[in-house]
């Protein structure tokens, strides 16, 4: 049997998803639990894996087991053995067509900046703090560079292991509410770094360093020596993936607190 389950997870305290020697991760901590409830080993494939301190509201994984639970079981009885920083939102049985990674059509992302003079407290691990004036609007005119298919070789790690460097951006939206500055982006997939990379760029642009055309023009250097400086990673949410509607799977539950603040409700 095939179980897809909805993961969300605070990602301050791991070093990213996947599972690494003598690190603590949510993968490590998730299959350990999955492992209790099935009585026997679980392997998880994961929609996308997330860098050290990025959060996750919409992960979906999936695995494959012997186990005869239900949905229930899944839910309840793994969140029983997980840290309270984790928690899986929803469980489905699915045919074995479908896969986390490979069935995934887009993925989507938020970046959220807390833009004020004086340092956030109780925020401090959720956004990540700008103390310059942004000018959203610069922002948004950068952005709108960066749609569609390119090479996107300037914004991605210098260790990014994709064979190939070319995505496609369907949305990548600036918007302000009060002191939130929210980067939204939309794309087929997204490379190592990739949005806390655009995040650098737009910033500086939001903050009179660079004009919005500098956007294309680090997307034309094919060069990472001469990208922006990649922002922090506290702010970035990685949002919910998109799947065939046969599937049918359910959504990211938006009741959380963090969700609504992210939202601006």
């Amino acid at each position: 049997m095939r179980i897809a389950l909805g993961i969300e997870y605070d990602g301050s305290p791991y070093c990213g998803w996947q599972i690494q020697d003598g690190s603590v991760t949510v993968q490590g901590f998730l299959e350990k639990a999955l492992s209790k409830v099935a009585n026997h080993p679980v392997r998880v494939i994961c929609a996308g894996r997330t860098d050290t301190g990025v959060h996750g509201i919409g992960q979906v994984v999936h695995f494959d087991t012997t186990a005869d639970r239900s949905e229930y079981s899944w839910i309840r009885g793994t969140n029983a053995n997980l840290p309270d920083t984790i928690s899986v939102t929803w469980a489905k049985p699915v045919s074995e067509e479908f896969h986390a990674r490979f069935a995934a059509r887009r993925r989507h992302y938020r970046y959220v900046i807390y833009n004020r003079p004086i340092r956030p407290g109780y925020l401090s691990k959720f956004v990540v703090w700008e103390y310059r004036p942004l000018n959203e609007e610069r922002m948004a005119v950068a952005a709108k560079y960066l749609l569609g298919e390119h090479d996107f070789s300037s914004y991605r790690a210098l260790g990014c292991q994709a064979k190939s460097p070319v995505r496609t951006i369907y949305k990548l939206s600036v918007t302000r509410k009060g002191q939130f500055v929210f980067l939204d982006l939309e794309a087929n997939a997204f490379l190592h770094h990739m949005v806390r990379n655009i995040a650098g760029v737009l910033m500086s642009i939001g903050a009179g360093e660079k004009e919005p055309g500098w956007a294309k023009e680090v997307l034309q250097y094919k060069d990472r020596t001469l990208g922006g400086v990649t922002a922090l990673p506290g702010g970035l949410y990685f949002m919910r993936i998109d799947y065939d509607r046969k599937f049918d799977l359910p959504q990211a539950p938006q009741s959380s607190i963090i969700w609504s603040e992210l939202e601006g409700e």
